[in-house]
């Protein structure tokens, strides 16, 4: 456990949540009147930017005004390559957060530099040398770091020796949590994130399995950068934040969406009170799997049946009570429906179900088809043993797989690892019913579902609620599905949520971004406010649009700047047209 000001983290603490105000650091006013728009939202603690000494000294008037106005929310720091600016900023903080990738290390050129083993122990070295004064500091004012490592700032040091990898990320920090213990300094809370969910889950379970290797317990502070805003945003954020909290890793949450800050308490408040319900109930059996790992993204090994599982992506399921004439759009894949009393699985062709190459489905204990046709079998969670796995293991069948116990995840997942460990390739297709809000139902399945996508666990995902039109339902399992990286039906869009150093209009900007690509469904365009993650994030987009400096935007395709320093106004049409020049364009419908 970490003492932040007067507020515990880690331990046995609440799952903290917290936001980063957008507003310009040297404007003390507009700081702490944003500050309690976030405290009064439920916020924690509330996080700044400090890109400069300046900025690092005016934390002190932004604490002290907070104060006057009755508010002791701890205060946290935002640093990235200014070692000066942190020094300066653990004086009046209470926790400053720095980048391992750029804290010491030069700013990213994404060049592959060749270090020798001397070499590269040297530069350790200069790590040591410049963060052990900054400890001290941290020390003498009770200030709490946190070690935060950003997919998108890697250093080129630790990329030349280990790649865009999970295993590099985790060395960035590992190696300021090694120092840190051999000063004898522990007010530490780490985080690892990434706008990739995979990656970021992955990369933060590998963490946590290296600090337990070398004998460190430090908080952790979960969240999908970039996420974006909108329903995207707040599925991703659930996916990867849900997936990693749902394992009991996780004390602090962050949000990041690109809207206005007090925006993102809401959605990190709904997260931790889904989290909290799993609190005291039965554990549910461990089961491994032959092929899982917890580590990196190996899809389960299923047999085709019926288009669903082997080598195709994940299909969508729609849930309706009679065979639809004209199916909602997105189109699903298929339905699950009744056709003349009898459930089936009907295949869906132009929006509509081809009840004539329909399959039946069965429920558990039903008397299963002796010859080899194709069905479904609908199960719950608890009632898949070895014996059931045993009775289809032979089949050609789609197990369609429910479960009602509020640890919904991990029930799903020790289901479907059960029939991997038993051998049975049938491939698994999720299915969740819900009665609330729209957003309450898409939190839920992003949370309960979301990660067994991202470990490749299920093969279909179908969503249902009487609550909400059966359209929404389709698009929301498409988005958790696209969020887990496991099948992408829309731009993807990897935007910032802003901060001091956004110098122009970013819900704005995004806006009209998507308007005017938001048909290109095959790309992912990143929306940056500046260069800190800005091409680290964009190396996994196509495309990027960065703010450069004041009215100045710069343009990427994929890491590479091809467009720099161009006047915001002409930078979206000279986006439309790079994504044309390099034949990524169609034109909408």
């Amino acid at each position: 456990m970490v003492t932040i000001g007067g507020l515990k983290l880690g331990g046995d603490a609440p799952i903290r949540v917290q936001s980063m105000t957008n507003t310009n650091t040297n404007d003390t006013e507009g700081c702490v009147a944003q500050s309690i728009k976030i405290i009064e939202a439920g916020g924690e603690l509330v996080r700044l930017t400090a890109q400069g000494v300046k900025e690092a000294e005016n934390l002190k008037h932004i604490k002290a005004g907070l104060i006057a106005a009755g508010y002791h929310t701890p205060v946290v720091a935002d640093i990235h390559f200014n070692a000066r600016a942190a020094e300066v900023a653990a004086l009046y903080a209470d926790k400053v957060r720095i980048n391992p990738g750029n804290f010491v290390d030069p700013v990213r050129k994404f060049e592959d530099t060749n270090y020798t083993d001397l070499e590269y122990k040297a530069e350790v070295e200069k790590i040591r040398n410049k963060f052990v004064p900054f400890l001290d500091i941290c020390r003498q004012n009770n200030t709490a770091i946190r070690i935060g490592v950003n997919h998108g700032s890697l250093s080129d040091r630790i990329m030349s020796k280990y790649g865009d990898t999970p295993e590099g990320m985790v060395e960035s920090c590992m190696e300021y949590l090694r120092i840190a213990n051999a000063e004898d300094f522990h007010n530490i809370v780490i985080s690892i994130k990434a706008s990739n969910t995979r990656v970021m889950v992955h990369t933060v379970r590998l963490l946590v399995a290296q600090m337990e290797a070398e004998a460190m317990y430090y908080p952790l502070h979960l969240g999908v950068t970039e996420a974006g805003e909108g329903e995207d945003g707040r599925i991703k954020s659930a996916v990867g934040i849900g997936a990693l909290l749902a394992d009991g890793i996780g004390d602090t949450i962050r949000v990041s969406l690109s809207e206005s800050p007090e925006k993102e308490i809401p959605v990190a408040r709904s997260i931790v009170r889904h989290i909290n319900r799993l609190t005291d109930i039965k554990t549910v059996q461990k089961v491994t799997g032959k092929t899982y790992s917890p580590f990196a993204y190996v899809k389960r090994t299923t047999v085709e049946v019926f288009g669903i599982g082997g080598t195709r992506q994940p299909v969508v399921v729609l849930g309706a009570e009679s065979p639809c004439k004209a199916c909602p759009e997105p189109f699903a894949d298929v339905a699950f429906t009744t056709v003349h009393t009898k459930k089936v699985l009907a295949p869906i062709v132009d929006g509509k179900c081809q009840t004539a190459g329909a399959i039946p489905v069965f429920s558990y204990r039903d008397n299963l088809p002796p010859d080899d046709r194709t069905f479904a079998i609908l199960v719950e969670a608890n009632r898949v043993d070895e014996a059931f796995a045993g009775s289809i293991k032979n089949k050609k069948a789609v197990v369609l797989l429910s479960d009602n116990t509020d640890n919904v995840y991990a029930s799903l997942r020790a289901a479907i690892l059960m029939l991997d460990e038993a051998g049975c390739q049938c491939p698994v297709v999720v299915c969740r019913n819900y009665t609330g809000s729209t957003e309450e139902m898409q939190l839920g399945a992003a949370l309960e579902t979301g990660g067994l996508f991202l470990d490749g666990l299920a093969d279909g995902l179908m969503i249902t609620n009487t609550m909400v039109e059966p359209g929404v339902c389709i698009s929301s399992a498409f988005a958790v599905l696209q969020a887990a990286r496991v099948r992408m039906v829309k731009t993807e869009f990897i935007s910032c949520p802003g901060c001091g150093r956004t110098l122009f209009d970013l819900e704005g900007t995004i806006a009209g971004i998507k308007q005017a690509t938001g048909h290109l469904n095959h790309l992912k365009i990143g929306i940056m406010g500046c260069i800190v993650n800005g091409p680290g994030e964009m190396a996994d987009a196509d495309y990027g649009y960065v703010g450069a400096g004041r009215g100045k935007v710069s343009l990427y395709r994929g890491k590479n700047c091809v467009l720099k320093n161009i006047p915001e106004e002409d930078a979206l049409p000279n986006l439309i047209e790079l994504i044309k020049t390099e034949g990524d364009w169609v034109e909408p419908k």
